[in-house]
């Protein structure tokens, strides 16, 4: 991926400073929007929700009698509201994914996040207690990450790239990421080579989808 123009004082796409010696990039990627628009801004939901009001709104209108024809642009409009709302949302996950970009080394993971004020956030694996990685539709897979109680990251710093409803200990999470299990499998196995490189080849996600280490 090739760094934008708002990035463009990145030393590398995704890195605000160049890898020291014998740091390397093990992987780089970034949210796939359609899955983040669904997933993190819940476009399915939100549509729905605008789909019973307008059913609503037909039943509401014909109760009180009012013209066919009034009642066609009374719908008319609701429906140009809610198209207009789902396309903002959308327009939204598509900025999002765009300018976040997830990277991994074999000593750390970084985080570039954020629309108007870009944030990038440097996680040791070696500080990393633990990851969730819940599985998506389409072999996406969001990975949330468990930092010790001293590592905090405002919630709203962090917002959509965090773990829903860990609001006084935030995790960072990889949202909506392509060939998620691919990815999950990565970090575990680097995590390991840090934590415990006597541990074989790490075991495949799909028999544990939820891996735990120890504090460092």
């Amino acid at each position: 991926m090739r760094a934008t123009h708002e990035h463009e004082w990145e030393a590398a796409p995704g890195l605000p400073e160049a890898l020291p010696a014998g740091e390397k990039i093990l992987w780089q990627g970034c949210p796939n929007w359609a899955a983040l628009a669904v997933h993190a801004f819940h476009v399915r939901k939100v549509s729905f929700y605008f789909a019973l009001m307008m059913a609503w709104q037909i039943v509401s209108l014909h109760a009180d009698g009012v013209d066919p024809l009034e009642t066609c642009f009374y719908l008319m409009r609701s429906l140009t509201l809610s198209i207009t709302a789902v396309c903002m949302l959308c327009m939204a996950a598509w900025w999002s994914a765009r300018t976040t970009l997830y990277t991994l080394t074999n000593k750390r993971l970084i985080m570039r996040v954020g629309i108007v004020l870009s944030l990038t956030f440097n996680l040791p694996l070696r500080r990393i207690r633990a990851a969730d990685v819940h599985r998506l539709p389409r072999d996406h897979a969001d990975i949330a990450l468990q930092l010790p109680n001293d590592d905090r990251i405002g919630w709203f710093h962090l917002w959509p790239h965090q773990r829903a409803w860990h609001v006084r200990h935030p995790q960072p999470t990889l949202r909506c990421i392509p060939q998620g299990e691919r990815v999950s499998e990565l970090l575990l196995h680097t995590w390991r080579q840090l934590h415990q490189p006597h541990l074989e080849a790490a075991p495949s996600p799909s028999t544990s989808p939820t891996w735990q280490g120890q504090t460092a």
